[in-house]
């Protein structure tokens, strides 16, 4: 094994004082949902937002003096970055740190608060990485990679401890995957600790590379589709971490984009914890049924990070709510004279729906002459209730189309 559980306890030891202490908290819906006893580490409230502070950290405290002296340098799809940034920020030195072109804002904001230089390179995670490489070369700055690195592992790994210690009866870790640094260190210390302990890794299904690379033998490069898990998109696994997964994780599963949503809506509507995508992977699996459990099973998911962009957040909620029935649209025609979009609002007001927005729509929708269409998109309680809603208005006079929710080719 390349990363021993001695060599997490000595990391550890580093990180406290520096790290926060993430609750491990009982998510009671998600206990219901799944037929088991559900835990989430809330590590998505860590400083930086995300795990990736351990690993940074202990990291970059074991530099000696001279490479603390050329500054660090690293590429990230931002959650790594902001940790780098921040470790660098305590340790007074330099950080230089890449990250893709289209990396959230909240994550390359946060990465310069800290005091790093933030330079926006590539389309992906792995282009950043490749341009950070160079930087590397050409200024001599010391390399923080993100996963593949044994002192990086062993940080990530400090999670399994706590897991460990907090939940001594555990049966079911989840963990979400990118490059397999913080699954590595997880699985190394609650396999060493604990036993008849599942590690199950989680990784974006337009973003797959664990897989095809077991199958394979060695890290393989997979095809990349965005994801709003852009915290696990990376398209090859370590040289280091894949042995260890190959090893010590008992199975592998793949999230989709919907899955991912309802993730992370569950978190906030539920556990009252905002995560972004990457962060909700294990309640993915879980809401989604990929991974059995059985009743008696205690299972904790890794909410590995919280930096999701507000407006993505937004769309992300509001999104879940139309596929759960929450928001509909309906088109109605109405006629073309003072009073009547008035008459048609109290009818809705009569059905308990309150009205998120109102469009008129004439031309464009060729009404017939005399009326006007109107468009409503309306909250209700449930897709019951929305049935209901539509009944009430047919039975009020309206004929009423309720809009779909879109076949979008990729």
């Amino acid at each position: 094994m390349t990363v021993s559980l001695n060599e997490i306890r000595d990391a550890a030891a580093r990180l406290k004082g520096v790290i926060n202490p993430t609750p491990i908290i009982v998510d009671e819906r998600l206990s219901a949902t799944i037929g088991a006893k559900a835990y989430l580490k809330a590590e998505c409230l860590q400083r930086a937002g995300s795990f990736k502070l351990r690993g940074a950290y202990n990291t970059i405290s074991q530099l000696s003096d001279d490479e603390k002296s050329r500054g660090v340098v690293t590429g990230s799809a931002g959650n790594h970055a902001q940790a780098v940034a921040l470790a660098a920020k305590l340790h007074n030195i330099k950080a230089t740190i890449v990250l893709p072109e289209f990396a959230p804002l909240t994550k390359v904001v946060s990465t310069r608060s800290f005091g790093a230089e933030a330079i926006l390179h590539g389309k992906t995670f792995d282009e950043a990485v490749d341009y950070s490489r160079e930087l590397a070369k050409k200024h001599g700055y010391i390399y923080v990679h993100a996963f593949d690195d044994e002192r990086v592992i062993a940080g990530q790994g400090t999670m399994g401890l706590e897991i460990a210690d907090a939940l001594p009866d555990v049966k079911t870790v989840l963990v979400g995957i990118g490059g397999g640094g913080m699954i590595s260190g997880i699985a190394i210390a609650i396999k060493s600790l604990l036993t008849g302990v599942r590690v199950i890794g989680v990784q974006a299904e337009n973003v797959s590379s664990v897989l095809p690379s077991l199958e394979a033998g060695h890290p393989v490069e997979s095809p990349f589709k965005p994801t709003i898990a852009d915290g696990i998109a990376v398209k090859r696994p370590g040289e280091v971490t894949l042995p260890i997964i190959r090893d010590l994780v008992d199975e592998v599963v793949t999230v989709t984009e919907e899955e991912f949503a309802a993730g992370v809506y569950h978190c906030v509507q539920n556990a009252h914890i905002v995560v972004e995508g990457a962060g909700a992977a294990g309640v993915a699996a879980l809401l989604s049924k990929k991974v059995k459990v059985a009743g008696n099973d205690v299972v904790c998911a890794v909410l590995a990070g919280g930096n999701i962009d507000g407006n993505l957040l937004a769309r992300v909620l509001e999104q879940v709510m139309v596929r759960q029935g929450r928001y509909v649209v309906f088109k109605l025609l109405v006629l073309d004279r003072p009073g009547s979009l008035a008459t048609l609002l109290d009818r809705v007001a009569e059905s308990g729906a309150n009205v998120i927005e109102v469009n008129h729509q004439r031309a464009i929708w060729l009404a017939p002459l005399g009326y006007t269409g109107i468009e409503m998109i309306l909250e209700v309680r449930d897709e019951r209730h929305g049935r209901e809603v539509n009944k009430y208005l047919e039975d009020a006079g309206y004929h009423v189309e309720r809009e779909g929710q879109g076949d979008w080719e990729e």
